[in-house]
């Protein structure tokens, strides 16, 4: 390895589910430091308070995941469209709230959230879900336009049909309906490995420059598709 972030100090949040153990891996084997939350937290307030302890960030890995929770649109029960909202989009914005304060007195920093493509194209029976995804996106789109002229790089990586304990676990991926379909509709025919989203993350991490606030499909082209 390269040690990319050698010196380099990164909070990673759910670092026991979704992608957290794939960037862990990835990240401390380009020497980073990596600072690890395996909270759940449900509000600004309470994503916020994971960094009260954090003295020195380069990067936030805003890892967050929360199940879908389908239901068709005049189905979707307040509660579960609140809990996506508390798991996802609320903890985003006080990490993200936190982290600038840290980076600006700084002189900067890199903020990666890893998010979803599903708003990006739209899943039937799965609004909510992709309402708060889309909130997500959004938001960081803005935080990073907004953020760039402190140096604080900010982007997103919006996945879907990679590998991972919340949406595509083991036993799905042995499901022969499930791999007909989504041959279907992804154009690289087969699930993304959790490297994938790892690498684009230390990327993100250490070479991308000059594209604030962007949002990056990682999703086999499915986004592309009809």
């Amino acid at each position: 390895m390269s040690q990319r972030l050698a010196g380099k100090t990164v909070f990673l949040t759910h670092a026991d589910r979704y992608m957290g153990p794939a960037i862990r891996a990835r990240f401390e084997a380009e020497g980073a430091r990596v600072q690890l939350s395996t909270e759940r937290p449900q509000s600004a307030e309470a994503g916020e308070a994971l960094l009260s302890d954090v003295e020195s960030l380069d990067v936030l890995v805003a890892n967050l995941a929360f199940p879908p929770q389908p239901a068709l649109v005049d189905a979707i029960e307040d509660a579960d469209w609140h809990a996506l909202f508390d798991h996802l989009v609320h903890p985003l914005m006080g990490l993200v709230r936190g982290a600038a304060k840290r980076m600006k007195v700084a002189g900067g920093g890199r903020i990666i959230a890893v998010t979803s493509a599903a708003p990006l194209r739209g899943i039937p029976k799965n609004g909510a879900y992709c309402a708060a995804r889309g909130a997500q996106n959004a938001f960081l789109r803005a935080a990073g336009l907004e953020l760039a002229r402190d140096h604080i790089a900010v982007a997103a990586i919006a996945q879907n049909y990679i590998e991972n304990d919340t949406y595509y676990p083991p036993e799905l991926l042995k499901d022969e309906r499930f791999l007909s379909r989504m041959r279907e509709v992804v154009p690289a025919q087969h699930i993304g490995d959790p490297s994938a989203t790892a690498d684009l993350a230390l990327f993100l991490a250490t070479e991308a420059q000059f594209m604030p606030g962007q949002i990056f499909p990682l999703a086999g082209g499915w986004t592309t598709t009809l």
